[in-house]
C-alpha cells in the first residue's frame, strides 16, 4: 500500500475516460485519483462513454472511479464536468449545481490575469456535426482496435517485448489523420486568439499536448488533456504553471493498491448516499 500522502494541486483536468468500454483503463485512473487531492477538478468531456455503454458491462472498477469523485466532493474539491459527444445527453442538464459539483458545457477559468477557455472540442469535428452516425460507426472501430491492441500487446510483453499502440502509429502515418488533429488544434486556437483567452483546453482527439500556436492574429498556449484508453494522460495546474501528466511514468501511483473484490450494489448505494448528503447540504 502507497503511504506517501496525495499530491496537492490547484487544477487538474481529464477527459475522455470512457467509463463503461472495455478499452477505459478505470483501475489505472483510480490510483491516479487516489494520488491526487486537487482543489478543482474538471471532467472535460467523454467520462461516461454512453454511446457504448451496455447494462452487461460496467465492472466495479468503473463504479469505484465514480465513487471516488463523490468522495473528492465531500472532501471539498470542486467538480465541475464539461460533457463531450458521447457523454452528450448530459447537456440537457447544463447549469445544474449540487453542492461541489457542476454541469457546464465550457468553462473560462481565471488564473490571476490569464483566462482559460476549457471545453471537449466535438464541436470542431466536421462528422459530429454532419454525419453522426459516421462517428459513431468509427468509435465502434476505435474501440474494437483498441480490444485487438491489447491482446497483441499481452503476447508481446509475453515475448518480453515492449508494448506498442496501434491507433498512435496509425495517427501518426495517416496524412488525413495527421491533417485533422492540425486543424483542430488551429481552429481551437484561433478562436481562443479572437477572445483573448490566454489558453485553451480542449478533449476529444485523444492527444495529449502543450504547446504555444501563433497565428496572424496573436498567439495562446494550446492543452489537450489526451486520455485514460491509452495515453492515462491528465492536465495538471500548480505554482502558475500547465504540465501534462502521464501515468505510465508515475511509479508512485502505480504502488497503490485497490480492493480485489468488489461490490457493485454496495458501492452504488454509498454513491448514491453521498450524493443525497450533499444534496442535503446544500439545501
Amino acid at each position: 500500500m502507497n503511504s506517501c500522502p496525495p499530491r496537492i494541486i490547484d487544477v487538474v483536468i481529464i477527459s475522455d475516460a470512457h467509463l463503461g468500454t472495455y478499452g477505459c483503463h478505470a483501475k489505472e485512473l483510480l490510483q491516479y485519483l487516489k494520488s491526487i487531492k486537487p482543489k478543482t477538478l474538471i471532467l472535460n468531456g467523454d467520462i461516461i462513454d454512453i454511446w457504448q455503454f451496455t447494462k452487461n458491462y460496467w465492472p466495479s472498477s468503473h463504479m469505484l472511479v465514480v465513487k471516488e469523485l463523490m468522495d473528492k466532493m465531500s472532501s471539498g474539491c470542486k467538480i465541475t464536468y464539461i460533457p463531450g459527444n458521447h457523454d452528450e445527453m448530459l447537456r440537457k442538464f447544463a447549469g445544474l449545481e449540487v453542492g461541489n459539483f457542476q454541469i457546464k458545457n465550457k468553462l473560462i477559468l481565471k488564473q490571476g490575469n490569464k483566462k482559460v477557455w476549457i471545453f471537449h472540442g466535438d464541436i470542431f469535428d466536421f462528422t459530429m456535426q454532419h454525419s453522426r452516425w459516421i462517428a459513431k460507426l468509427g468509435s465502434m472501430g476505435y474501440g474494437l482496435l483498441i480490444l485487438i491492441n491489447r491482446l497483441i500487446n499481452k503476447c508481446l510483453v509475453f515475448f518480453g517485448r515492449n508494448r506498442m499502440s496501434l491507433s498512435k502509429k496509425i495517427k501518426n502515418s495517416v496524412k488525413s489523420a495527421v491533417e485533422f488533429i492540425n486543424n483542430f488544434e488551429e481552429v481551437a486556437a484561433e478562436i481562443a486568439i479572437q477572445n483573448n483567452y490566454d489558453f485553451v483546453a480542449c478533449g476529444h482527439i485523444h492527444k495529449a499536448e502543450i504547446k504555444k500556436i501563433k497565428l496572424k492574429d496573436g498567439e495562446t498556449t494550446y492543452l489537450n488533456s489526451g486520455d485514460w484508453v491509452e495515453s492515462l494522460t491528465a492536465l495538471e495546474y500548480n505554482n502558475k504553471k500547465w504540465n501534462l501528466y502521464h501515468y505510465l511514468d508515475d511509479s508512485l501511483a502505480k504502488e497503490i493498491e485497490l480492493p480485489k473484490a468488489f461490490n457493485n450494489k454496495e458501492i452504488f448505494k454509498e454513491v448514491l448516499d453521498e450524493f443525497y448528503s450533499l444534496k442535503k447540504a446544500k439545501a
